[in-house]
């Protein structure tokens, strides 16, 4: 694409698509490379017939986040991103765009995932959450992203040495300082828990506080931590200019979201690569 768009209330996708926004025209059969620096737009397969008093609310996947891969869903008529209204009807589209490796990807990668909220936003327990920026030993005190790296394979899980992607971090005075422009893996100092009732999501505490932005996929399903202390992880961009990020500096907030009804399965009951994690990569990336 040219560049990201939003159809707004007047006009579907196909109706943007054909006033030239679109550059060259991709097949993912067999798999093709989505290049850092690019927007691109991928019909998903799945569609929604929402009824009314059940909207839907997207964000990326927490691997897609630790890719640091951009993504936005859109839908007909969308007035703005990762948001659908109840009563949506139709086919959705996700905005990709790799920011600092380049993807493999192929029909049937799952990038994004959906939320259904009936009725308005009704927010519980808020906690916030600081960064840890203290290890024991020679352990790293977080990761930064490599330029130039290899090709991420969507599709190859734990296939990845680390080391061909990241820098380890390190902070003997419990500092570091965030360069703009670079992406970073960190962790909360805090424990995070989600009870079986409740999911939550991390949000900015104030965009004053620091020159970065520190998630990109902050959802917490019911059950995360639960038997298995986890922390949260951070992905962190630095941006405009260099700026100190000290230990147990506040970074984001974790806002409580109760469930409709009993879930039916807790989060890590039937596996997850994230359930009781410390400062941790994402799946692709050998451990």
């Amino acid at each position: 694409m040219r560049a990201s768009f939003l159809p707004g209330p007047a006009r579907t996708v196909d109706d943007c698509l054909a006033s030239g926004l679109v550059m060259h025209e991709i097949e993912l059969t067999g798999g093709a490379v989505l290049e850092t620096g690019c927007v691109y737009l991928v019909p998903l397969m799945e569609s929604l017939a929402l009824p009314a008093g059940l909207s839907a609310a997207m964000n990326p996947k927490s691997s897609t986040g630790r890719l640091d891969v951009f993504t936005r869903v859109i839908g007909n008529n969308a007035a703005a991103f990762d948001q659908l209204p109840a009563g949506y009807c139709g086919p959705l589209w996700v905005e990709i765009s790799p920011r600092t490796f380049s993807i493999l990807a192929r029909p049937g990668d799952r990038l994004v995932q959906v939320r259904l909220r009936r009725g308005a936003l009704k927010a519980g327990l808020s906690q916030v959450l600081s960064v840890d920026l203290q290890a024991a030993g020679n352990a790293p005190v977080g990761w930064r992203a490599k330029r130039h790296s290899p090709l991420v394979d969507l599709c190859r899980i734990g296939a990845h040495a680390a080391l061909d992607f990241w820098e380890p971090l390190y902070a003997p005075r419990g500092q570091i300082v965030l360069d703009p422009g670079e992406f970073y893996i960190l962790a909360s100092r805090e424990a995070v828990e989600i009870p079986l009732a409740d999911a939550a999501e991390m949000a900015p505490i104030a965009p004053e506080i620091g020159e970065f932005r520190a998630h990109y996929a902050g959802f917490f399903d019911p059950g995360f931590g639960l038997g298995a202390p986890a922390k949260a992880v951070l992905e962190v961009r630095g941006r405009d200019v260099p700026f100190i990020l000290e230990h147990g500096q506040a970074v984001a907030r974790l806002v409580h979201e109760p469930m409709a009804g009993k879930i039916g399965s807790a989060y890590g009951m039937n596996g997850s690569n994230y359930q009781g994690q410390g400062l941790k990569l994402g799946k692709h990336f050998k451990a």
